[in-house]
This record gives C-alpha cells, sequence and structure tokens, in this order.
C-alpha cells in the first residue's frame, strides 16, 4: 500500500459524514481485501492537548498540528482517519476534535459527546490524552465526557472490551508508581456512578474496558525524550489484534468490507439523538450484533471439521446417515447463537435466527443436492448397464427400455425413501426437500438415453441393412452392365425386386421389437426402398459414363474375333462389310441399352429410333426431308427425364465418336486382307510373263550371241538374288508393306462404302 496516509476528514465540524471522501479512502488502501486483519485507534482529549502531535509521532499521520508561535486555536475540527505509517497490522487512526474548544461555547458540547461516543464505538484502542495535573481533580477536563460515555455504551453496545490507553502528558517529577492508582480509582469513581441495566449492575468495570496508563514527558520542554518514549510506545501497537496484544478483546468486530457501512450507521445513529438518549437505538444495535453473530456461526459453520468432512465425504459418494449427521451438525451452531443473542430484543433475534437457518440451508442445500445426485447417477447408471445387458441377451428393444426403466426408478424410490414413504438418509429435519424434481430428471435422463441408444440401434440397422442392399445388388448389376444386352433391364429389374423384398421383409421383422409408430417404420421402409433404388441407378449412370468403353468392347468382340472368341486371321475370304454392319448393330444395341433407366417394365423406342438414324443411312435422309431430326432433343418420348441416362443428342455424339475410333480397327482389316491376297500371287502373271518372252525374243538371242553380256546379266542376277535374300523382300510383299501406296486409296474407298451402307451416306474421298 506503500507509506502514504491517506488523510481524510471523516466528520465535518458540522457533523456531516463524508461517505464518499470514506469510500475513496477505503479503496485507495484496499481495506476491503483485509478482513478482520485492521485495527482502529483513535484519541481523544482537550483541546491543544498534542493530541494530532502524539498520533504523528506515534503513527507516522501527518495531521495538522497546532504552531504555538500562533496561540493555542482550534486545529482539528470534527474527525479525521488516516492509515498509519509502518505498523502491522493495518492500523486506522481516528484524530477527533478537543473536547473543550471554546470556539464551540460552553452550552453546546453535544457534537463534543457524540465524537467521543463515535471514536468509543468503533475503535479497538482509544487513547485518552489527559494532562499530568488533572489527576485527581473532581472537575478535570475528560471526567464529564467518560462519565456519559460510559452509561450510554453500556446500554447501546453489547459488553465489548475496547482498550482505554490513557495517556498523562506532561510527566511531573511524580513517579508513574503514584500516579496511576489515583487515576484508576477516579475511572473506577465514574463508572460505579454510572446507570446500568438489572442484568449489569454487578458488572465490573473490566468486563467492557481493558485500561492501561502510560505517560509521556513534555514535548515542548524534553522533546527528545518524549520522542523516544513515543517510540517505545509504539511497539505495543505492532501486532496489536494478536491474541495478548494491545487490542485485547476482538470479538464482534466489523470485517473490513463492512466498516464503512458500520461507522456511518453509527455516527447516524448518535446524531439523531442529539441529548445521547440512545435506548430507542436498542433494536438497531440487536440488528447489527445479532447479524454480526450469525455471521460468525455461519463462518464457523463453514469451516466445521465436521461438516467439511461429510462435505467431502458427499462428493465422493453416498454418506450413510447423512441427514442425521447434518442435522446435528446445524443444531449445535444455533443453539450457540441462542445462547449469545439471549439478551437482545426478541423479534430482532428471532428474525436473524430465521435468516441463519436459511443461509445455513442455503450452505448445505449442495451436499444434499450431491447426495440425489448420487441416487440419480447410482439409477441411471442401472439402467444403461441393464439395458446393454438385456439387448445382448436378445430381449425386444422396447420391452427392454420398459423393465429396465422401472427397476432403476424403483431403486432410486428405494435409496431415497423408506416403506412410510419418509426421507431416510438424505432428510434434513429443519426443512421439507423433496426428490420430486431430481426423479422427474432421472426419468426424462432415463428417456433421453433410451432415445439416444434407439436411435443408435436404428442407424446401425439401417446402414446393416443397406450394406446387405448394397452386396446384393452392386457386383451382379456392374456385371450385367459390362456385356449389355437386350434382356439387361428385365434382369436387373428381377434381381431389384427379388433382393428388395427380402430386405424388407427381414427389416420390418428387425423394428418390431422397437415398437416404433406406424408412421416412422413406413418412413424407415420406404427409406430403404429408395436405397436400393437409388443404388441401381447409380450404377447405371456410372456404366452409362463408360459406354462408349462398352461398345468399343462389344464391337471388337464381334469385329475382331470369331465365335469361338479367337482372334481372325484376316484371310480375304470374311465378308469385312458384314462383319462391320453387325459389329455396328451389337454397339448400337449396347447404346440403347444404357441409354435411359427401366426399372418400371415400361416400353420404349429407343432402340428403334437409333437403328433408324444411325444405321439406316438411305433411310435417315428421307426422314430429314419428311420430318424434324428424332436425335436433335434432350429427351426421349415416353420416358421422364430423371430415367435420361444419355440423351438423343449425347447418342449422336458418342457414336460418331464410336465411329472414328473404330475406323482404324476396320482399315487395318481390309488392309491385312490385301496383304494377304497379294503375298500369294508376288510373282506377274503367266500371259505377262508370255508377253516378255516373246518381245524380248531378239534380246536373248543377243545375249546368247555375246558371252560378255551374258556374263555381266548373270553377274546381276547374282547380286540381285543375294539383295533379294538378303533384303528379304519377298516377306514385305507378303506382307502387304509394298502394296500400301496402292492399296490406300482403294483401301479408303472400301472403307466408306462399307459405312455407307452401314450408318450414313458417303463422303467424298480424295
Amino acid at each position: 500500500m506503500g507509506d502514504e496516509c491517506y488523510t481524510t476528514q471523516l466528520i465535518d465540524r458540522d457533523g456531516v459524514f463524508n461517505v464518499e471522501g470514506l469510500e475513496q479512502f477505503v479503496k485507495a488502501v484496499r481495506l476491503a481485501e483485509l478482513g478482520l486483519s485492521y485495527a482502529v485507534v483513535s484519541i481523544m482529549g482537550p483541546q491543544s492537548s498534542g493530541k494530532s502531535t502524539l498520533l504523528n509521532h506515534l503513527f507516522g499521520t501527518n495531521f495538522k498540528e497546532m504552531d504555538a508561535f500562533k496561540g493555542r486555536d482550534q486545529i482539528t475540527k470534527g474527525i479525521w482517519i488516516a492509515k498509519g505509517v509502518g505498523i502491522e497490522p493495518f492500523t486506522i487512526v481516528m484524530d477527533t476534535e478537543g473536547t473543550d474548544a471554546r470556539e464551540r461555547g460552553e452550552d453546546n458540547t453535544a457534537f463534543e459527546k457524540q465524537s467521543a461516543l463515535f471514536a468509543l464505538a468503533i475503535s479497538d484502542i482509544v487513547l485518552i490524552n489527559m494532562w499530568c495535573h488533572d489527576i485527581g481533580r473532581e472537575h478535570a477536563a475528560n471526567r464529564p465526557l467518560l462519565k456519559t460515555v460510559f452509561q450510554v455504551m453500556m446500554r447501546l453496545f453489547s459488553p465489548r472490551k475496547t482498550k482505554l490507553l490513557f495517556v498523562i502528558r506532561d510527566q511531573t517529577k511524580t513517579p508513574m508508581e503514584l500516579l496511576k492508582p489515583v487515576l484508576m480509582e477516579d475511572i473506577q469513581k465514574i463508572w460505579d456512578t454510572v446507570y446500568k441495566p438489572q442484568a449489569h449492575r454487578q458488572t465490573a468495570l473490566s468486563e467492557f474496558f481493558s485500561v492501561e496508563v502510560t505517560a509521556l514527558s513534555s514535548y515542548e520542554e524534553k522533546e527528545e525524550q518524549f520522542k523516544a518514549q513515543v517510540a517505545l510506545l509504539r511497539r505495543r501497537f505492532f501486532h496489536s489484534i494478536a491474541p495478548g496484544g494491545l487490542a485485547g478483546d476482538r470479538r464482534g468486530v466489523i470485517p473490513a468490507s463492512g466498516f464503512s457501512f458500520s461507522a456511518q450507521q453509527i455516527w447516524k445513529s448518535i446524531r439523531e439523538n442529539k441529548d445521547l438518549d440512545l435506548p430507542a437505538h436498542r433494536v438497531m444495535v440487536a440488528t447489527i450484533r445479532c447479524e454480526q453473530i450469525a455471521n460468525e456461526k455461519l463462518s464457523h459453520l463453514a469451516c466445521d471439521k465436521d461438516w467439511l468432512e461429510l462435505e467431502a465425504a458427499v462428493q465422493s459418494g453416498p454418506v450413510s446417515g447423512f441427514g442425521r449427521k447434518l442435522g446435528s451438525i446445524i443444531d449445535a451452531y444455533l443453539s450457540e447463537y441462542d445462547m449469545e443473542t439471549m439478551y437482545f430484543d426478541e423479534g430482532v433475534r428471532t428474525t436473524k435466527r430465521q435468516q441463519l437457518e436459511s443461509r445455513i440451508l442455503h450452505l448445505v442445500h449442495p451436499a444434499f443436492q450431491a447426495m440425489l445426485g448420487h441416487l440419480h447417477s447410482k439409477a441411471l447408471n442401472k439402467f444403461r448397464s441393464d439395458l446393454e445387458q438385456s439387448l445382448k441377451s436378445g430381449k425386444g428393444f422396447a420391452a427392454s427400455v420398459r423393465d429396465c426403466s422401472q427397476s432403476s426408478l424403483l431403486e432410486f424410490d428405494e435409496g431415497f425413501a423408506d416403506h412410510s414413504h419418509h426421507l431416510s438418509d438424505v432428510a434434513i429435519k429443519h426443512v421439507n426437500w423433496d426428490a420430486s424434481k431430481v426423479r422427474e430428471k432421472l426419468h426424462h435422463d432415463i428417456e433421453a438415453h433410451a432415445m439416444s441408444v434407439r436411435d443408435a440401434k436404428l442407424s446401425e440397422l439401417r446402414d446393416s441393412y443397406q450394406k446387405q442392399v448394397t452386396e446384393a445388388l452392386a457386383e451382379p448389376i456392374e456385371s450385367l452392365f459390362d456385356a449389355p444386352e437386350q434382356d439387361s433391364w428385365p434382369l436387373i429389374r428381377k434381381l431389384y425386386k427379388c433382393e428388395t423384398v427380402n430386405a424388407l421383409s427381414r427389416f420390418a421383422n428387425s423394428l418390431s421389437g422397437f415398437e416404433l409408430d406406424q408412421a416412422t417404420c413406413d418412413k424407415m421402409m420406404a427409406e430403404l426402398k429408395d436405397y436400393a433404388k437409388s443404388l441401381v441407378e447409380k450404377k447405371a449412370r456410372e456404366e452409362a459414363g463408360k459406354v462408349l468403353i462398352h461398345m468399343k468392347d462389344r464391337f471388337s468382340s464381334i469385329f475382331s474375333y470369331d465365335k469361338y472368341s479367337m482372334p481372325r486371321v484376316w484371310t480375304g475370304k470374311e465378308d469385312i462389310r458384314t462383319l462391320t454392319k453387325e459389329a455396328h448393330a451389337a454397339a448400337l444395341k449396347v447404346l440403347s441399352v444404357m441409354a435411359a433407366i427401366r426399372l418400371d417394365d415400361k416400353q420404349d423406342n429407343i432402340e428403334s429410333i437409333l437403328n433408324s438414324t444411325l444405321m439406316d443411312g438411305l433411310d435417315y435422309r428421307k426422314s430429314l426431308e419428311a420430318a424434324a431430326d428424332p436425335l436433335a432433343s434432350s429427351t426421349w418420348e415416353e420416358v421422364p427425364r430423371n430415367n435420361t441416362l444419355i440423351t438423343p443428342v449425347q447418342c449422336r455424339s458418342i457414336w460418331r465418336r464410336f465411329k472414328k475410333e473404330t475406323e482404324y480397327t476396320i482399315i487395318q482389316a481390309i488392309t491385312a486382307q490385301e496383304a494377304h491376297r497379294h503375298s500369294n500371287r508376288w510373282l506377274p502373271p503367266p500371259w505377262v510373263i508370255a508377253l516378255i518372252a516373246v518381245l524380248g525374243f531378239n534380246e536373248f538371242m543377243m545375249l546368247l550371241r555375246n558371252p560378255l553380256y551374258f556374263f555381266g546379266l548373270f553377274i546381276f542376277f547374282l547380286l540381285s538374288r543375294a539383295l533379294w535374300f538378303q533384303l528379304n523382300i519377298a516377306g514385305e510383299f507378303r506382307n502387304g508393306m509394298g502394296l500400301m501406296i496402292f492399296a490406300a486409296p482403294r483401301t479408303s474407298w472400301a472403307v466408306h462404302k462399307i459405312s455407307a451402307n452401314s450408318y450414313e451416306p458417303p463422303k467424298e474421298t480424295c
């Protein structure tokens, strides 16, 4: 908090309480955080007796002091507070106005008495500053004031020992051993003369106050000795609130957080009775004190060893005899409250007792709820375990839930109440708490868990049957679409209906144990049926995306392989035109099968449209002249849009692409045929040989007549023959390589001729 003392005027000379200033002081010194670890020290005494000077030297404060060279005027006006510097514990120092100031006059001493009473009411230690020469005098400055304060304090406040430290100023040569007995005798006389209630007529002064006396030398004449004595006195204020400390009795101390409010209320009560006749404030005092005692009992209960052990035990599990044990603890603290408040106003005492009981019940209610929580958890866990075991045994879900729910609720009821329907171990006699809300919550949690398990089981069941449907339909459908035929969709329909009916029948039997309402059951059955249908449609769409591959496979299986599934050897005897037409027709059938989904067994004309427009070229040209192109559309007649896999426009595009990608296969076949024919007749025809013999007779005779020519021709023959065999020219001719240049125009024309007869008019060729 630093070394600042935060001097603040608490009450001005007109008696106005500085609420804002006190709040700022409390906030500045962080008083609210101290709990009970603080002390209040005040000082009373005649005007100009050095009160402020003593406090400044004793606590390091900076109260305004009198300047002896400017006269003996009133310096401290009203009441001021400050923080004691360097004192442990935290100490609030209060400087009061002098009690016999001439500025207020002789007839108006009410404020002086009120301020003194206020100081005694809120202080742990009160310094009574008095002149040494006033000891033993009947009309000493503080004598009337002390008499009035003793009387009123005893009537207004409950017995609490306040430390009265009489500080004798300007000590003379008279020894302290002689001064102290005289002062104590004067104080006792004042106490004996004050009026006391019947209950306290024999009460000694020591029951209310602890009186000590100390003496200081003159500050003006013996300053160094004064400071040394003050330093010794200052040590006594360290740890003043500890047991045996200077503060003495600390019963009923206001917590630091309530200091501001307490001071305001005390001053308000005092100010409203200027004649100091305060019996009317008995109820207020009783309220404050009873509240303090109630707070104390509640605080002690919160720290009670037995309660803490019971609370800890409840947090870990159920406690046998919980209600009896807790009731015993509550009774003990309520009895202590009754004993300590027996002298206060009965109405206030009863009200505060009810409030204390309510607060105690509020404190222990979480433990009560924890006990109910254990019963709730135990019953709910039993339901979960029993339900799991029941389901594993094969019992129906709905029947299992009913039986397990009844068993768990019965266990909760038995754990909470006996056979007479009275609360047993959980009950507290001070209040009529029941478990209806907890039981309702248990019932709700059981239903919620049952619904959760039901949803999980239904989800598992649905997933299981969907998996079964997938296993039953996926692979067979894929195999049927790998080689689409005219009967592919009838087979798929038959498979779909058969497997769906079987799955729905088994699914309905499985759902019967859940005892679902008809609407929910019908919905789940419909979802499984829709799943099977969507699976078929999904597979159909997947395969439709690969229709070109299937068409080329079907074309290749007919065109490139014979009826024994052996690769064809093109010998020249095969009718390529017929094979091409058959392969195109088979591929077009694949396209027609994959063009639409046919699960509803309705007839359509997709195959006839494709045959008439893509296979019959001449008829197609005539149809263009008579009507619109049937493939220039995005839908098929009599086929819903959602069942369309390949639109008419897409069919034309796929067919064109198919022709381009299979054209090379046809060219290769034609080329192979031509090569095979020429490989069997690589020598010139006989008539060519005869013509050469006739026309070359003269040249032959010339060679015979000239041996040199004959020899050269022989050498050329040998070289040519060696080159012939070295380059395997005969083999190349047999493979058709030598005829490619000559055969290409004829092959191109042949392919177009075959295509024209298969699917469209011939195109011009170069």
